[in-house]
């Protein structure tokens, strides 16, 4: 009995950890789309990530592996230079795709039509203070961090 419970105390203690994955600086900007129209975007790609989705026999609670995917999505999307981030499918085995986009200062909304440009030769209208698109490679300017940027998942399923 007591080499059991000896066993089983640091499963029990590993099953509560984020597996050390936190937000890099500047992902809290990186915001997650579940069902709006990107079409209006500019694409810059897919991610995908993966995490432990279970410790041995056990499987690890399902909303700890959906957020720890979803914070290594935004972490790889600002290394990308995206601005916004969509899952392409659910988690599998502790694997999930991804795809970047940069959106500009155009807000993703659920369903809507793609905004009518003014100037078709200006494709990324820039506001101030937002961050300027570079391609890959390229340093943008810094955006001003705001709010915490995390976002609940759909329910499974539907």
């Amino acid at each position: 009995m007591r080499k059991t419970l000896l066993l089983l105390a640091p499963v029990v203690l590993l099953g509560g950890c984020t597996w050390g994955i936190n937000p890099d600086p500047g992902s809290n900007s990186v915001r997650t789309v579940w069902t709006g129209d990107v079409s209006s975007c500019h694409d810059l790609g897919k991610i995908t990530v993966s995490v432990m989705d279970h410790v041995g026999p056990f499987d690890r609670n399902d909303i700890k592996v959906r957020d720890e995917l979803q914070v290594q999505a935004r972490n790889s999307a600002i290394s990308m230079h995206a601005d916004t981030i969509k899952p392409l499918a659910d988690p599998v085995d502790g694997s999930q795709p991804w795809e970047a986009f940069y959106c500009g200062n155009h807000v993703v909304q659920p369903y809507a039509p793609p905004p009518i440009q003014s100037n078709p030769q200006q494709p990324y209208p820039q506001q101030p203070n937002q961050p300027q698109y570079s391609p890959p490679g390229q340093s943008p300017q810094a955006p001003v961090q705001q709010g915490g940027g995390f976002q609940s998942y759909p329910a499974k399923g539907g």
